[in-house]
């Protein structure tokens, strides 16, 4: 009555409805931790943006010198005087010779480990 051809086609297909069933069940699975991980995404989007929020309200300039004229007597804060920053022409400006960088770089170029002595306005020695 059944051949064993009839038999091998009955159990391929069988086997094959039950590859497609778990590779469907592994496909929703995956679906599902997409779906999370969405809206896990969106969660942190809407923090995200409260916070921003938050931020531009605690930042506003009008609040801040409300606050600090409130905390004066605690903080003692004090205006900052504009001349306290020192202007372009207040930088010395030291002379740098050519055969200096020369030098410098033969001395690397060889192997030297030799530092660079090129002094900036701010270092004292």
């Amino acid at each position: 009555m059944f051949r064993t051809s009839d038999m091998v086609l009955i159990a391929v297909m069988v086997s094959a409805a039950a590859f497609t069933y778990k590779t469907k069940q592994e496909a929703e699975g995956q679906l599902a931790s997409v779906r999370k991980l969405e809206q896990q995404i969106r969660f942190e989007q809407d923090s995200i943006a409260l916070l921003k929020a938050d931020w531009s309200l605690l930042t506003q300039p009008v609040r801040l010198q409300r606050l600090s004229e409130i905390y004066q007597p605690d903080l003692q804060l004090q205006s900052v005087d504009p001349h306290q920053f020192a202007k372009l022409s207040e930088i010395p400006v030291r002379a740098l010779d050519i055969q200096d960088i020369i030098g410098q770089a033969h001395d690397l170029v060889a192997g030297g480990d030799s530092m660079d002595e090129t002094k900036t306005g701010a270092v004292q020695q």
